[in-house]
Order: C-alpha cells, then structure tokens, then sequence
C-alpha cells in the first residue's frame, strides 16, 4: 500500500470542485472556502467591467456535505472563495475561521487567526485539534490592498498526521516558512491552477502554478498532495493535465491524489 493510501485511510479529504474541500479529521468536519453556486458571473469591486465566472456547476450541495464543524475560509472578499451559498453556510457553521480582517466583515461566528497564531478545537473523543493561520499572499508582493488579506492553515493533533490548505497563496516565501516550522507535512491542499488576469498586476500569478506547486511539494516534504481551487472559474490557466506533468517531471506523481 502507498504512503498517499495509507494517509487517505487516516485523513479523509474530499475535493467538490473549487476550492471547496472537506476534511475529516479528529472526528471533526472542516470545510474550506465554501462555494455551492450554479455557474454565473461575479462583477468584481475594481474599476473597469471586470467580473469572474464561474463555469461549471458544483457535485454537491451544502447541505448534502451534512455535518460541519468548522470553515476553514483563506477569505471572503472573492466569490470564487466565498459565493452565494458559502455565506449562507456560514451561520449554521460552529465557527468559521479567516483573517482577521474578514472576521471583522462577517462578524457572528467568524474568528480571524493572524499569521502563526493558533486555536484549539475540541474533538468528539475529547482530544483537540489544534488550527494554525499560516502566512499566504493572493497575487506578487504588495498585491494586498487590491487583491485583499488571505490566510492558510495547518491542522495538527497529537496522534494524527499534519495537514495544511495553502488557501490562495502565490508566495513560494511563504510555503519556506511554513515548512520551516512544519515539515514534513502528511497533507498539503495546494490550491493551483495559476490563476492570473491581465488587468491585474501585469498578468502575474494570483495564485500558484503547477510547477510551483510541485516545489511547495518538496518544501514541505507533503507525502500527499491535495490539488484544489483550479477548475470551475474561468481565470484559472492550468488544469489538471498541467498539475500531473509538472508532478510527473518533477518525480512527484506518486504523491498525487486529486480526491473527486
């Protein structure tokens, strides 16, 4: 049996197309950035008729996930990370966790977690798992103000193995980081598919690519890799044919599992 079948057995995760996935572990049921909605288009908050679409529909409902105890949301300024539906899961969600700024945005059940600061969720068995906000940056540095605050996470529990949801990060800096503290990671969400716009700061990458993704592989010393967030909207520039080559050229396949 692989190492990625094994850690399938131990942490459930299932991708719904997006970047919506969930995650059991520890008894508990996450779900990270929660988009449910039909296909449409979004207009977006910046000068111009700039608008994302959403092009395919999602396999599931929210309501056919059932149980959900915690959102892991890298942010909620962008539908294609938060959409109609998401926010109405929202409220019926014990806790929603982001960035702090969006927790001020959302308000009621949403706790922001800045950068490396932790919080412990209790576990049905009466152990804990422990969420830790971890660095992300959505687009090239100094993007901020435009493309807004996004945080990642890593889970981690004394007897469980770690995993981390990258949330929409295009800073290969910041994966370092992470694994400075963190490697070797068991599970790595890598949210891909190269998203870029060309009226968006020179056509660079909002989140990362392929062959990044590949890197943030080896950073992390991941035995499985989780690709997630790089279908269903039209700004997205690689797919899954792009993410199995730059894994297959980089010696990495094996640690592969696109969990649809």
């Amino acid at each position: 049996m692989s190492g990625a079948d094994t850690l399938s057995e131990k942490i459930p995760v299932r991708v719904y197309g997006g970047p919506t996935t969930l995650i059991e572990y520890g008894g508990l049921r996450f779900v990270t950035d929660p988009t449910f909605d039909p296909p449409g288009e979004y207009p977006m908050p910046l000068p111009g008729d700039h608008k994302l679409v959403k092009t395919d529909p999602p396999p599931v409902t929210a309501a056919d996930l059932g149980r959900v105890d915690a959102v892991l949301l890298s942010h909620d300024e962008h539908d294609d990370n938060l959409d109609n539906s998401g926010r109405a899961l929202l409220p019926e969600v014990p806790v929603v966790l982001t960035t702090v700024s969006g927790a001020g945005r959302l308000g009621g059940n949403a706790r922001g977690l800045a950068f490396w600061q932790t919080v412990e969720l209790q576990r049905p068995d009466g152990g804990t798992v422990t969420v830790t906000g971890v660095p992300a940056r959505h687009g090239p540095i100094g993007c901020e103000p435009v493309s807004g605050d996004v945080v990642g996470f890593v889970l981690t529990s004394d007897d469980l193995p770690s995993v981390y949801v990258s949330g929409d990060n295009a800073a290969l800096e910041h994966v370092k980081e992470i694994a400075e503290r963190f490697a070797p990671v068991d599970t790595a969400i890598l949210f891909l598919g190269g998203a870029r716009m060309a009226f968006a700061f020179d056509n660079a990458l909002l989140t990362l690519d392929s062959a990044q993704g590949a890197d943030a592989a080896v950073m992390l010393g991941a035995r499985r890799v989780v690709p997630a967030h790089f279908d269903s909207w039209a700004h997205f520039k690689e797919g899954r044919q792009e993410i199995n080559a730059a894994f297959t050229e980089a010696g990495l396949a094996d640690r592969l599992d696109f969990a649809r």
